[in-house]
């Protein structure tokens, strides 16, 4: 179906900068920096004028002495900074090859790390400004101590031993499948709830989408190659209008786009044998190549299928040989079945964007339930059908998402993958039991369509 929506907004820069480990701990190490030169200057002012009530919880050593202290903290923390970065080098690492390659923007877009990382880098960097105001006595200066300066440095010790011991505590958890899925899972709701609306449009409310002639169409091609990260929306009109045309992108968000090939086809919005001159097709195709913006790395901005892309990379790995571990792929199938019964109530498909008079200018494709319905079930499929347990989970999936969705064109899609789930079930070598087990499972997704749910569990009792 169809679904209506105006220009949004989308947080793609933000998204990118929230994956880049070195932006927090840059500006921790500037501001460090900063109170490293500043707060010595305070000192200055305050030698002698600080009450004894504040003087006594002060550092009270000597120049000597100050030295020890800073040194010591400088040279502890960039070996312990050094330490964290290589435990999430390690993090990265193992979660690459354990579970998909895709995570590893998980890890990388974890504040905590980032926050940890800056501490650390921080506390290292004031240290090291501070130590270049400590002077000892001599003929032609004054001994001076930065007390305050100096205190501050130790409490920010403090804190780094602190946050290196909830860091580990926090990376140990961090690696877990589950929270690992439960980081996809929360990602991808969110982006699904920010670029689609609750509730579809009813057909007789969808304007129809103009057609498209036979003749005098212009193909749009894209500026760069890459995965398409997002869509201008607002540019994209603005582009359409200009033009007095009609724009329709065909490619999806996570497509991969080559340099030089179509990314959208456009026609001049004065029906039939109007076509678009040159100079029209060449600023328009400028500026939706502009207004198209492409990536080497996919990203949640728009992408609606990527966090089920995930899940389900998380699922294929957990069932190849090398891993063989069918309790994390049916775990992963269960969250693959809470974003499908998310998204089933949700306005998916092409994003229709208007002038001002309410003509259809501009049509960004979307995926469709059908499609993600595909995303999640095709390959678990062929790679867990000889496991009954995986095939158990699938069959649940189609159940769940059969009771939750009461739109005609997905219950199509669900009975079009349970007809080619028993059918790869069907040609596995299962025993009397297990075959039996795939067809009362089959039984189960089809009542849920017909809007029952069988009592208690038909299923188990089969396995005794």
């Amino acid at each position: 179906m169809i679904g209506q929506k105006t220009p949004l907004r989308r947080g793609v820069s933000g998204d990118i900068w929230r994956t880049r480990l070195w932006p927090l701990p840059a500006a921790g190490v500037i501001v460090a920096g900063s109170l490293g030169v500043g707060l010595p200057l305070v000192d200055a002012h305050l030698i002698g004028e600080l009450p004894g009530q504040v003087t006594v919880f002060l550092f009270s050593g000597g120049p000597e002495a100050a030295r020890t202290v800073l040194s010591v903290i400088a040279s502890s923390l960039i070996t312990v900074t050094a330490l964290t970065f290589s435990l999430t080098v390690v993090t990265l690492q193992l979660a690459s090859s354990q579970y998909s390659p895709r995570l590893l923007r998980t890890f990388a877009q974890d504040r905590f790390v980032h926050i940890t990382l800056a501490l650390l880098l921080s506390t290292f960097t004031y240290a090291v400004t501070v130590l270049r105001t400590v002077r000892a006595s001599l003929d032609d200066q004054s001994a001076f101590v930065p007390q305050l300066s100096v205190t501050v440095a130790y409490l920010l010790a403090l804190a780094s031993v602190i946050g290196l011991v909830v860091f580990l505590a926090h990376l140990a958890r961090q690696i877990r499948v589950e929270s690992l899925l439960r980081s996809v899972h929360a990602e991808a709701e969110a982006t699904m709830h920010r670029c689609t609306d609750a509730g579809g449009r009813p057909v007789a409310d969808v304007p129809a989408t103009p057609a498209t002639p036979a003749t005098g169409t212009t193909l749009l091609r894209s500026g760069s190659s890459g995965f398409l990260t997002s869509v201008d929306e607002a540019a994209l009109l603005r582009a359409a209008v200009d033009a007095d045309a009609v724009v329709v992108v065909d490619r999806l968000p996570g497509d991969w786009l080559t340099a030089g090939t179509p990314v959208a086809v456009a026609w001049a919005l004065r029906s039939g044998t109007a076509v678009l001159d040159r100079e029209t097709t060449t600023v328009l195709s400028e500026r939706v190549a502009q207004a198209v913006q492409t990536g080497f790395e996919r990203t949640a901005a728009q992408d609606i299928a990527f966090g089920l892309r995930q899940i389900t990379d998380v699922v294929v790995k957990a069932l190849s040989p090398g891993i063989n571990d069918p309790t994390t792929a049916v775990h992963a199938l269960g969250h693959a079945s809470a974003l499908l019964c998310e998204v089933a109530d949700r306005d998916l498909g092409p994003i229709l964007l208007r002038d001002d008079s309410g003509t259809v200018r501009v049509v960004v494709r979307r995926p469709d339930f059908p499609a993600l319905l595909d995303l999640a079930l095709t390959q678990p499929r062929r790679y867990g059908a000889t496991d009954p347990d995986v095939l158990e989970r699938l069959f649940t999936l189609l159940r769940e998402v059969a009771w939750t969705t009461r739109r005609a064109e997905h219950r199509v899609a669900v009975r079009e993958q349970l007809r080619r789930l028993r059918a790869t079930a069907g040609l596995q070598d299962h025993d009397r039991v297990e075959g039996r087990r795939v067809e009362i499972l089959a039984w189960s997704v089809q009542e849920a369509l017909a809007g029952r749910w069988p009592t208690g569990d038909p299923v188990r009792p089969l396995t005794t």
